[in-house]
């Protein structure tokens, strides 16, 4: 199951509240924000994954992708933005 980051009624960031590990039960509440990298939506965190995969090769990206070189750096640089913006929130 998909950890849910957005509120289906207003569109913003929800906030982690409660944890339970699986093997004692113990369970931790409170009012935690996400990680940056989890407030970004499942198409850019497969990229993140991605870039990691190909050693930080945008070129190798690009080609796995079957896209151009400018059109993945310009995907890349659209990201870069908005983690920048989101850190910047914190």
């Amino acid at each position: 199951m998909k950890l849910p980051t957005v509120c289906p009624s207003c569109e913003n960031t929800l906030n982690v509240s409660q944890m339970k590990c699986p093997s004692c039960k113990t369970e931790v509440s409170g009012d935690y924000e996400l990680p940056v990298l989890l407030k970004l939506n499942r198409e850019e965190q497969e990229f993140v994954v991605n870039f990691l995969l190909s050693s930080g090769s945008i070129k190798e990206m690009a080609k796995q992708a079957g896209l151009s070189y400018p059109t993945m750096r310009n995907k890349m640089d659209d990201l870069i933005t908005k983690v920048g913006q989101l850190k910047t929130n914190l």
